[in-house]
């Protein structure tokens, strides 16, 4: 899955035929990250000539992977320039099965949601009722697809430990799902390539591309949901995968002597201390979207609210300063309604996680809001396919609409 981003952020290509499929994935996926550039760009970013990035930009082009438009001279005179940009007509659908809801999307390949539908679930679905959802919304977003699109496939982010080299979900605690064969049974209903993976995990990946985190090759990333707290680690541009994938369950990190457990049973831990539903039970709901919640905190009046508000804004500190300790990094990215607690009083959050970490590693990291909002997951799930056509671009199959 990471082949293609670590070839457009290395920039590298070779002038041999042999590797025309390297130096294609290299183009595809600059153009894609970037939305729009000059040809003359990508011969610099990547070391190749001007004649070679021609054919590979023409390649594309008839692949229907990008298309090439004339841009504005830089000196307002002159020949203008040819800039190339992703397909809008090769798409993802994105599906985020959570607790309360089952969330499907529409994504082009250059990140832009085109549809979006939440479902809400009167109580945490069995995953043959998240399928069913899945793949009757995807029917009904797919009848809306133009004859010139084409579908790269379908990507799922799971609150949970995921398999993904045979799509099956190991252990989802809130969810209660145990070795579930989710991704093989979606591709059955949908008849289309099914590629799944961790959410917070693609969260992380979402926002190192077209996020908050864009620009940084050392980030911590963080994001709570329904399903629970975990997270994800760039190191020198790479994102932590682990021996098995398993990576970045940082919402298990113990911060307490608290008795009170997280959805996996472990005690005292970020995602133990920080609940969503303990805000919701406070403000009188069932279930609420992240940005109706973040309206609800930022308007927060009673003393209750205020109290418990604090409180988790304290326990999230705690949890930065020992990842600001053990990853001593650029950036940590915030997501889901941790996104609310820090913009309700970054200076509180700022000064307990500088009191609580080594100083020397504290003193430039940011702590920045995720830039992708509600569809984070979307965006993120649909990585997974897109990743998959990045790598062979000439050779990857897309369905018809």
């Amino acid at each position: 899955m990471e082949s293609g981003f670590r070839a457009a952020a290395i920039g590298l290509g070779q002038n041999r035929e042999d590797v025309r499929q390297h130096n294609l994935s290299t183009v595809l996926n600059i153009v894609r990250l970037q939305g729009t550039v000059s040809r003359s760009q990508l011969t610099v970013t990547t070391g190749l000539n001007r004649s070679t990035i021609s054919d590979l930009v023409t390649e594309l082009a008839e692949l229907g992977l990008a298309f090439e438009s004339e841009g504005a001279p830089a000196s307002g005179a002159g020949r203008p320039s040819l800039m190339v940009s992703p397909s809008n007509e090769v798409v993802a659908f994105a599906v985020h099965p959570e607790v309360d809801a089952t969330t499907v999307g529409l994504v082009t390949l250059s990140g832009k949601v085109l549809a979006k539908e939440r479902v809400l679930m009167h109580k945490a679905p069995t995953p043959e009722e998240s399928i069913q959802v899945a793949a009757e919304t995807i029917a009904k977003l797919r009848m809306q697809l133009t004859n010139s699109q084409r579908v790269a496939g379908i990507g799922v982010a799971v609150p949970g430990q995921v398999r993904v080299s045979d799509g099956v979900i190991r252990f989802a605690p809130q969810l209660k799902w145990v070795e579930t064969a989710f991704g093989p049974s979606l591709s059955q209903a949908t008849s289309l390539p099914v590629f799944i993976a961790n959410d917070a995990s693609l969260g992380c990946m979402a926002e190192r591309n077209f996020g908050s985190a864009r620009g940084f090759s050392e980030v911590v990333f963080l994001f709570a949901g329904s399903g629970g707290i975990g997270g994800g680690a760039i190191v020198d541009g790479h994102q932590l995968r682990g021996t098995a994938g398993y990576a970045g369950e940082l919402g298990h990190i113990r911060i307490a002597t608290s008795d009170q457990k997280d959805f996996s049973g472990f005690s005292g831990t970020i995602e133990a201390l920080l609940k969503r539903d303990e805000l919701l039970d406070i403000f009188g709901l069932a279930v609420a979207s992240d940005e109706e919640l973040d309206e609800l905190i930022q308007k927060a009046q009673s003393p209750e609210a205020i109290a418990l508000i604090e409180k988790q804004i304290d326990y999230l500190a705690d949890g930065l300063s020992n990842f600001v300790t053990i990853f001593n990094p650029q950036a940590i990215v915030l997501g889901g309604f941790l996104t609310s607690l820090f913009t309700y009083d970054a200076n509180r959050l700022l000064n307990r996680m500088r009191s609580g970490a080594v100083q020397a590693s504290a003193e430039r990291v940011l702590i920045r809001a995720g830039a992708l909002g509600s569809n984070l997951m979307m965006i993120g799930a649909a990585e997974l396919p897109f990743a998959a056509l990045i790598r062979e671009p000439s050779s990857f199959e897309l369905v018809p609409a």
